[in-house]
């Protein structure tokens, strides 16, 4: 029996499906609007798996873009290498991503590391990541990149499909953070994010609760990270940079608001949009970037759509 305190984000993940099912027929059958439009999705993808991690666990992970980096490498050099299909190097791509996110959380909560500690061994991590990228050039093709259309996964090489595809992970993405928020791992989640020491000597078990969030946070970055490189056509070690992933990401989920359902959703959405008008200022979009966290941090740390939605007396899930 549906408990009826979830209609209002059923309610809500509905309205947000059928929004985004329809923005191919909006895009006018531009390419270049549906692709800005998919590459929307993966980032809110994104959004969401950091939101388990950080926004209800408190874990400043800095290494988003490694950890979806290590699952879109892993995936494409077994097909190049060994000639596996993608349905098997994916899934291993993935289950890679979550062991890494899961080692670092447990060595952070055995170690009582706080959360900085946490981020300086997380950008340690992408660091170590970016530089294997480039000395195992042999497989990877370093800087240069390689071309990874033509694999074997033949859906996400076309367009329209693969919008739909990226859609369906992003769905099922947002189920199961509603179903993780809506059963008593949630209410782990919420005492950790509360009070991580008076969560412990209520019994709840800290790392093991925030090992969970890791793992699954990070095989989310997973899929997202290997179907992207599937559906891109090509994977470099910039596309995965702590600029082009994590920093980003970090703002769409301050905009929208941590620990929410649909605020990262919303926040993902509106940084794609005026990421793409400052896109021109090359790397002083860094300035942009930079600006929105200042003012996140001063005027809205709830996140500038829950915040709104205050204002206007509208809850937002």
């Amino acid at each position: 029996m549906i408990n009826k305190r979830s209609w209002p984000h059923y309610g809500a993940l509905l309205i947000v499906g059928l929004i985004l099912a329809l923005i191919p027929l909006a895009t006018g059958g531009s390419p270049y609007y549906l692709r800005l439009a998919t590459l929307m999705l993966v980032y809110m993808t994104y959004a969401i798996a950091f939101n388990i991690i950080f926004g209800h666990t408190k874990q400043l992970f800095l290494c988003l873009g490694a950890l979806a980096g290590c699952s879109a490498y892993l995936s494409v050099v077994l097909i190049r290498e060994l000639g596996l299909p993608p349905v098997v190097t994916m899934p291993l791509g993935v289950l890679f991503a979550s062991s890494l996110g899961a080692f670092f959380s447990y060595v952070s909560v055995r170690r009582g590391l706080g959360g900085i500690f946490v981020g300086v061994i997380t950008i340690a991590f992408s660091l170590v990541f970016y530089n294997l990228i480039l000395g195992l050039r042999v497989f990877t093709h370093g800087e240069d990149g390689m071309r990874t259309r033509g694999l074997g996964f033949g859906l996400l090489e076309h367009v329209l499909a693969s919008y739909y595809i990226l859609l369906a992970i992003l769905l099922l993405s947002l189920l199961l953070y509603h179903f993780l928020m809506s059963s008593r791992i949630g209410l782990a989640f919420r005492a950790l994010s509360d009070n991580e020491k008076i969560a412990e000597l209520a019994g709840i078990d800290v790392t093991r609760y925030k090992v969970f969030a890791a793992c699954i946070g990070s095989a989310l970055f997973g899929i997202a990270g290997a179907s992207y490189a599937q559906y891109n056509g090509f994977i470099s070690p910039a596309i995965f940079s702590l600029v082009s992933v994590d920093i980003v990401v970090f703002i769409m989920v301050l905009l929208g608001g941590m620990g929410t359902l649909v605020g990262p959703i919303i926040g993902a959405g509106v940084f794609t949009i005026v990421n793409e008008f400052v896109r021109p200022l090359g790397y002083l979009n860094l300035l942009v970037y930079g600006a929105f966290l200042v003012v996140l941090f001063l005027l809205f740390r709830e996140g500038l759509v829950v915040t709104l939605g205050k204002m206007v007396k509208l809850r937002i899930p």
